[in-house]
């Protein structure tokens, strides 16, 4: 077989595209926390750690979750289900993201190089919560929300309330966003027992979370933003950030869910980028 293809392949086990949804939010902690630019050597360490983490945290959703993958007619085309790729060959991927991520660590402020395997246990325990309870949508939310509280951590090595109140607010877009997403398997996963806020309270159970999330999200925007010394344009981010939002809801509807990649993939990819694009213009301004 032409090795060619296996670099494709792991990129498409991993989504990699999706990285837009959260290392963007990893650069605004990193530029909130300096009040202005990072140095090139921060931003690039941060870039590299977060390209692993997340590579870590998807094969090894792949990995466990393999068989309930092959047993879903959504996913069973993925590399491991179709054989595209082998376990074992994910094993190692895996291995060597981790290798990366820590590598970048390192390169960074002492406090993370403790803090490193909290995200680690939580990539590995985040695919089983979906067999046990309709929580994992919040376990989700808080392992993206600590892109922006690790990134600030990585500079400065401290980790004030508005780093925690950003990484709330990531925790629940995510979380929300999360549950547009399960209704996609939401038959699948009542037929395999699995455990979502759609599947154990249906869809407008969804609906109504999604809704609750977002709605918490921008105050907690808000707050980060009244502890730091932030211009307007960071204040037009974050009413960018509602009025996306309340657009997103705005496509999809109990019974009507034709819109839901665009809800789901464009406008949580444009909600990312185009707040960092505001806190950027704000920190260089």
């Amino acid at each position: 077989m032409n090795a060619a293809v296996y670099p494709v392949r792991f990129y498409s086990l991993v989504k990699f595209e999706h990285t837009v949804f959260a290392l963007p939010f990893a650069y605004v902690g990193a530029f909130l926390a300096v009040d202005g630019a990072p140095s090139a050597h921060d931003l690039l360490w941060i870039t590299v750690a977060m390209v692993g983490a997340r590579s870590l945290a998807m094969g090894l959703n792949r990995l466990i979750d393999a068989g309930l993958d092959a047993r879903n007619p959504r996913t069973e085309r993925r590399e491991l289900p179709a054989g595209l790729l082998s376990p074992a060959q994910v094993v190692v991927f895996c291995a060597g993201s981790l290798a990366v991520f820590l590598i970048a660590v390192y390169q960074l402020d002492p406090l993370v190089h403790w803090l490193w395997p909290i995200p680690v246990v939580g990539f590995v325990i985040y695919p089983y919560l979906k067999r046990w309870t309709w929580l994992c949508h919040f376990w989700l939310g808080a392992l993206d929300g600590l892109a922006p509280v690790g990134a600030w951590a990585a500079i400065t090595g401290k980790l004030p309330w508005e780093a925690w109140a950003l990484g709330g607010a990531v925790a629940l877009w995510v979380a929300g966003f999360d549950l547009f997403y399960s209704l996609l398997d939401l038959e699948v996963d009542r037929a395999q027992r699995l455990s979502s806020i759609a599947a154990s309270f249906g869809e407008h159970g969804a609906f109504w979370g999604a809704r609750l999330f977002h709605l918490a999200t921008v105050p907690l925007l808000v707050a980060a933003g009244l502890g730091l010394d932030v211009g307007v344009l960071y204040w037009l981010g974050v009413a960018a950030v509602t009025a996306l939002l309340a657009y997103e809801h705005s496509l999809v509807r109990p019974g009507d869910l034709r819109r839901l990649d665009t809800a789901f993939f464009t406008m949580n990819g444009v909600i990312s980028v185009a707040f960092f694009a505001f806190v950027l213009a704000d920190a260089l301004a």
